[in-house]
């Protein structure tokens, strides 16, 4: 399968939910000379967050970016938590044309969760990828982040269940130092600390027989 892939886009909601899911995967691709580009929904952006709070975590991104190698981002700076707001169309097309741009083999989307902009957010990735152009995605993947997805109600909605697994024994240290970029995020955050991205991680890697790895729910699989 990886042999395949030469392009992935991963489409994050907010910054650090790529990290979260999917830092490891993302280095281990960058590692092997797939272009990797991310796209970043939202933000805290006013009315609910103060400018200064988007521009220090879009720095703090930037900085994850650099350790992740991660070739391509974009921001849409859409205000966090009014994502639902925004036009359908319009979103949509800006995920869509993101994902057309790069033509991408894989494509890691998030899970629809919790938090109200990942679900939106699910919804226009899954448009972004239909099987409707030459160059779809052939792969496409659902990440696990951390709190967010944890937080579903089993027994009244869809609960995460993954069925497909990337080993990054090799890469836990760059995923961790990536996730520390994000020192706005994660401080006093019990949730989204360094020790429980590490300890999902241990818990993901003893499931599969490796030391550490980052879980994902298959959306398709074509080879």
């Amino acid at each position: 399968m990886i042999q395949e892939i030469k392009k992935v886009v991963v489409i994050s909601p907010h910054p650090d939910d790529e990290t979260l899911g999917a830092g490891g995967t993302i280095k281990k691709f960058s590692s092997l000379g797939i272009d990797v580009s991310v796209l970043i929904i939202s933000g805290h952006l006013p009315p609910l967050y103060k400018l200064d709070s988007f521009k220090r975590t879009q720095y703090e991104a930037m900085n994850a970016f650099e350790i992740l190698g991660v070739k391509h981002h974009e921001f849409l700076k859409i205000p966090a938590t009014y994502v639902h707001q925004e036009e359908r169309s319009s979103l949509y097309k800006k995920i869509n044309d993101f994902v057309n741009n790069f033509s991408p083999e894989l494509v890691l989307i998030p899970f629809p969760d919790r938090h109200i902009d990942h679900r939106v957010i699910f919804d226009g990735s899954i448009v972004a990828c239909r099987p409707i152009k030459e160059n779809f995605p052939k792969f496409v993947l659902m990440y696990e982040t951390l709190s967010e997805t944890h937080w579903n109600v089993a027994g009244a909605e869809h609960t995460f269940n993954p069925d497909f697994f990337v080993d990054i024994s090799s890469q836990i240290s760059h995923k961790i130092d990536a996730v520390n970029c994000y020192e706005s995020q994660i401080k006093n955050n019990l949730s989204r600390s360094v020790e429980a991205v590490k300890a999902l991680a241990k818990f993901r890697g003893s499931q599969n027989g490796c030391d550490f790895a980052e879980a994902f729910k298959t959306v398709r699989i074509i080879i």
